[in-house]
């Protein structure tokens, strides 16, 4: 019984994601771009400090990245399911 197993080349992929933060008074804006190589996709997001909180701007910045990622996050689940519908049998 002959158990040689045919070993894969390693394969390598960069992906590359940007975000832009931008300030405006109380409101934080973010623009996330992820480059795959295959695809580019964007989102934006936003957070709103209310004004009973301390004007911390880390946490505007934590909730509008988050929120953008997310969004970035289900685009990329639909791209999945849309590719594997295509190339399904």
């Amino acid at each position: 019984m002959n158990t040689h197993r045919v070993v894969e080349p390693l394969r390598t992929k960069r992906w590359t994601l940007n975000l832009d933060l931008f300030e405006e008074g109380d409101v934080t804006k973010v623009r996330a771009v992820l480059e795959t190589g295959d695809n580019t996709l964007e989102a934006r997001a936003t957070a709103q400090r209310s004004p009973d909180d301390p004007p911390v701007p880390e946490i505007g910045d934590e909730y509008a990245a988050g929120r953008a990622l997310i969004d970035l996050g289900h685009q990329l689940l639909r791209a999945g399911i849309t590719d594997a519908t295509a190339n399904g049998p």
